[in-house]
């Protein structure tokens, strides 16, 4: 069971994520309708994970998890959002965010975003993160894109990697073997200079902070 501090703005939206929560593992112990006010509660409430509204009023979403990362703040941070760039995505990427769901799909995915985070892994939107990988392959994204020298199928091999998917679990998702995934991870090492998954993942998510 996860401890986890909720900071959303809207009350309907907020009585719906208490009410999923509640048929979770999961605890909510404490809700906040700001990013100012959810950095101020953080001290005496610590959460194991922050589940929080892109769209706030004070500080954004990506304001609070920038505001962690460069405090030295590693835990758990999820971001709902109605409506978010492309670009903002990729930046709370290299930010280290943890998960991402769409309000939308809340009923949906929300669990199993926040059951996959609290195993260590990463969860975000698969069609947002398509949109973001897509972005990183445009000459605009491609002048600070640590993944420039991959190609299209290595950069999706990338993007599941990040959500903290397995070799079988890759191969599943693009319709491919096992063994192709890994020579495809092989190729993309070689090409980044890195010689592990944690290396790769620190490169792609770290990059330009």
């Amino acid at each position: 069971m996860g401890r986890i501090l909720v900071a959303e703005d809207d009350p309907l939206t907020l009585e719906g994520i208490k009410l999923l929560l509640s048929a979770s593992t999961h605890q909510v112990i404490g809700t906040v309708n700001n990013g100012s006010l959810l950095l101020k509660e953080m001290p005496a409430l610590r959460p194991d994970l922050l589940l929080i509204d892109f769209d706030m009023p004070e500080r954004t979403g990506l304001d609070v998890l920038r505001t962690l990362r460069e405090r030295g703040d590693k835990r758990p941070v999820v971001l709902l959002t109605g409506s978010m760039s492309d670009k903002r995505v990729y930046e709370a990427l290299q930010l280290g965010l943890n998960g991402l769901v769409v309000k939308a799909q809340a009923p949906r995915d929300l669990i199993t975003c926040l059951d996959a985070v609290f195993a260590g892994r990463r969860w975000i939107d698969h069609d947002v993160l398509q949109r973001v990988m897509d972005l990183s392959l445009s000459p605009e994204g491609a002048q600070a894109d640590p993944l420039a020298p991959l190609s299209k199928r290595e950069r999706a091999i990338v993007g599941l990697l990040l959500q903290g998917l397995r070799n079988k679990e890759i191969a599943g998702e693009l319709g491919i073997g096992e063994g192709t995934v890994k020579v495809h991870l092989h190729n993309i090492f070689e090409k980044l200079g890195v010689t592990s998954r944690m290396e790769l993942a620190l490169l792609a998510a770290r990059n330009g902070d």
